[in-house]
């Protein structure tokens, strides 16, 4: 039997241990998984029994990789994809000792402060990090100067008042939520709460891009002919991985505020 070569690339060894059926199984978006996470694993300093958020997991395949790769322990975190399929799945591949699945939405997540060493996001961040408010409470998650890191689909400079000819026919409102890599370190420089550390993007990464959509979806033709018109001009893989700053004071999270009802006269001429 010939051997399966598909989503072999020099540039992911680790990732490229995996077989193609089960990468494929695993797939939850327009990135691979496994490709996102060992890029993102290089810019951080990952070390055995080091607890780890992954958020926005899909359905886990990140969390397992991390959890046999590195040795740390997973918190595989969705809010979309079924968390006993992904208790399955994590079983299925021997980490059920280090990887947790856990359903929760991001932005009420069931943590304890400062409980993670390293909180990661694969392709997801885009759906909820755009948001001003919420690094300051994704922070408190993490322990002072620990790292949170994201890596995934974006682009590669910001897209002026006019979309490019050749994006707009594909485009849709919710790819706003696309941004650059200079895009994300200004984002998080600016709030005071993060020293970073990376913010780049993947050289030829429209291409990984493309070869993932090829795999996961050929019949999705119309994104596979923007992404080849583009070549890179816009379209490609971001990463950003910053540190909690030891100094920095978060603000507090607001969840609801006490009762304090005390009754006053309507109208004036009710005294």
């Amino acid at each position: 039997m010939a051997f399966d070569r598909r989503l072999i690339s020099e540039r992911f060894p680790r990732s490229s241990k995996y077989h193609p059926d089960w990468v494929l199984a695993s797939a939850s978006g327009a990135a691979n998984s496994l490709w996102m996470a060992e890029w993102l694993a290089a810019a951080l300093d990952l070390r055995p029994g080091m607890r780890v958020l992954d958020l926005g997991c899909g359905r886990a395949s990140s969390s397992i990789f991390l959890r046999r790769e590195f040795g740390v322990q997973v918190w595989a975190t969705d809010l979309w994809f079924n968390v006993s399929e992904n208790l399955q799945r994590i079983r299925d591949a021997g980490v059920e000792d280090g990887v947790f699945p856990i359903h929760a939405d991001a932005r009420l997540l069931p943590f304890a402060a400062e409980f993670f060493d390293a909180i990661v996001s694969i392709d997801s961040f885009i759906y909820y990090g755009t948001d001003d408010l919420y690094l300051n409470y994704l922070a408190r998650f993490v322990k002072p100067g620990g790292p949170v890191g994201i890596a995934g689909t974006g682009l590669l400079r910001e897209i002026g008042d006019c979309l490019p000819d050749h994006l707009a026919e594909w485009w849709t409102q919710d790819l706003w939520c696309l941004h650059s890599a200079a895009w994300w370190r200004r984002h998080w420089e600016r709030t005071g709460i993060m020293d970073i550390d990376v913010a780049d993007s993947m050289p030829d990464g429209w291409q990984f891009w493309r070869d993932w959509l090829r795999e996961v979806a050929p019949d999705n033709q119309a994104e596979i002919s923007v992404i080849e018109a583009d070549r890179g001009d816009y379209l490609g893989y971001v990463r950003l991985v910053g540190r909690r700053r030891r100094q920095a004071i978060l603000a507090d999270h607001i969840v609801s505020l006490p009762a304090n009802y005390t009754h006053k006269n309507l109208l004036r001429g009710d005294e």
